[in-house]
């Protein structure tokens, strides 16, 4: 089983809301998931982000790749830093 970190949506029409999510990549966007990891809301003023680094570190190190969005999340939050960083001490 391939797993993937990415969002997933929520929220009203034209008011999206994101969860990010570990899921089987076979899975549908909004479909069955792992693990949620955290949320993203575009929308409010700076947007607001919220992510787990425990998690995300988690699922990193047991081998799920990021889609492109959440890899720039990450970043964001730091979680890809010190996974970098976990990764280049081995």
């Amino acid at each position: 089983m391939s797993v993937k970190l990415r969002l997933t949506r929520v929220g009203k029409t034209k008011q999206p809301h994101y969860r990010i999510v570990a899921a089987d990549t076979r899975s549908a966007r909004d479909g069955r998931f792992l693990d949620i990891v955290g949320n993203y809301h575009p929308q409010a003023d700076p947007s607001a982000l919220v992510v787990d680094n425990a998690k995300a570190l988690k699922w990193l190190k047991q081998g799920a790749l990021p889609s492109e969005r959440v890899k720039k999340l990450l970043e964001v939050s730091g979680a890809w830093a010190e996974f970098m960083a976990t990764k280049k001490s081995k």
